[in-house]
């Protein structure tokens, strides 16, 4: 729970960011305040989001304990210093913070070892569990994502800190961008989101489990598309030669695992047993649709010549509409079941408690979600149009859907929308905020 609240506190202020101006489209998307931006979404939202579900669920997943329950606290400690370090870099760089202090290194250090728990806790207790199922062979391919993600970040800001000038260094700096955004946001932001969200639909929906050829292709493919990219966009940029036709390799295995992940998605639905959907798995299914229109849009755009024009407007569909639209539907989920749990595990068959879904009141939180992704959609379009004053509207409106969002996240923490007299029957637990109580077995 400590991580989803870190995550949500940088969403609101990247999205307050945009919506005051901040970075892209009112500065180039190569200028520090829109590296800051797209860190903090990146980093202090989506990857913080992502860390702490997989605590959650990746035991789930392999039906095994957690490596370690000690180890989330401190890589979160770290996590959290390498962010704040890394955001007063950009800041340097933007002249809007004077203070001479070595940010990129100590980013760097933070940061690669708070993954590194990440890494290490997440890798023992998949690889205590093997042979493993789909969906966890996703986070495993995940997870090697994050590791060249990280690797090639630190590269950076290195770079950045005037602390390498390596011809090696200085190449993948001035040429890498494109595989440190396939490695973070293909890899493992989407591949790993990909792997969770198979089995958390199929859960949710009363689903069968996903075991298709289908399924597997989808991993196939998205592991191919990564190594492509990763490794063999690293080797082209090193030998100065190759490197388009590499991206464009790695781009057509991406559009075929989209196409392969949003048909499975689909059969998920279809399938289900669960007849009237619940409101996260209706959010799930636009996030998924804004994946594959965003797949589309690189299609059109690349054919007409237009790709690296528009690249700003289909990233931030991704970013917001897929990756982010995505992950607060399953947190309208995860956050009641984690606090039902809390509350109601000690006294479950000792007395009455009220279901999961009496801590939610579907109606009202889908009004905010409604206008979450019509602004995610706004905002896209504004972006096509190079209208930086329609962008800063939509981030304003993404701002109030997502306040609204958090809003009932608390309220369903704080068991609010649970009728008095069957709140907290004797034996209940009542659960902190922040802090969950819960461990995973």
């Amino acid at each position: 729970m400590s991580y989803f609240a870190a995550a949500l506190v940088a969403l609101l202020a990247a999205e307050s960011l945009m919506a005051a101006g901040w970075g892209f489209p009112n500065a180039p998307i190569g200028a520090p305040a829109t590296l800051l931006l797209v860190h903090l979404v990146v980093l202090g939202w989506l990857s913080l989001l992502l860390c702490g579900a997989l605590f959650q669920f990746v035991p789930v997943l392999v039906a095994k304990p957690l490596y370690s329950a000690r180890l989330p606290l401190p890589a979160l400690i770290l996590l959290l210093g390498g962010i704040i370090a890394l955001l007063s870099g950009f800041l340097g760089l933007n002249g809007a913070l004077t203070a001479k202090l070595p940010f990129f290194p100590l980013a760097s250090v933070l940061l690669a070892a708070g993954f590194g728990l990440v890494l290490w806790n997440l890798g023992c207790t998949l690889w205590r569990a093997r042979p493993l199922g789909l969906p966890a062979r996703f986070v495993v391919v995940g997870l090697l994502g994050l590791a060249a993600t990280v690797a090639i970040g630190i590269t950076f800001a290195l770079v950045l800190a005037g602390d390498t000038t390596t011809p090696t260094a200085l190449r993948l700096f001035a040429d890498g961008l494109p595989i440190h955004i396939i490695a973070g946001l293909g890899g493992w932001l989407s591949l790993t989101a990909m792997g969770v969200s198979y089995r958390l639909l199929a859960m949710f929906m009363l689903a069968p489990e996903p075991d298709r050829r289908s399924t597997r292709a989808v991993l196939q493919l998205g592991a191919w598309a990564l190594g492509v990219a990763v490794l063999g966009g690293t080797t082209a940029i090193l030998v100065r030669r190759g490197a388009a036709l590499v991206f464009s390799a790695a781009g057509v295995l991406g559009l075929l695992t989209v196409v392969l992940y949003a048909r499975d998605i689909v059969h998920l639905y279809q399938a289900r047993k669960r007849r009237v959907l619940e409101l996260n798995s209706r959010m799930a299914a636009a996030a998924v649709g804004s994946l594959l229109v965003a797949a589309l849009l690189m299609v059109v755009l690349g054919s007409m010549g237009t790709l690296g024009r528009d690249a700003g407007a289909v990233v931030f569909l991704v970013v917001f509409g897929w990756l982010s639209g995505l992950g607060l539907a399953k947190l309208y989920k995860i956050v009641p079941f984690l606090t039902w749990l809390e509350c109601y595990g000690p006294v479950l068959g000792k007395a009455p408690t009220p279901r999961v879904q009496d801590l939610v009141a579907e109606q009202r939180a889908g009004k905010w979600f409604g206008l979450y992704f019509l602004a995610v959609w706004a905002g896209t379009v504004a972006l096509f149009l190079d209208s930086a004053w329609a962008f800063r509207a939509a981030a304003a409106l993404l701002l109030v859907g997502t306040a609204g969002i958090v809003l009932q996240l608390v309220r369903a923490r704080r068991l609010a929308d649970v009728p008095a007299s069957a709140r907290f029957p004797g034996g209940s637990v009542r659960p902190p905020l922040v802090l969950s109580l819960t461990r995973s077995h």
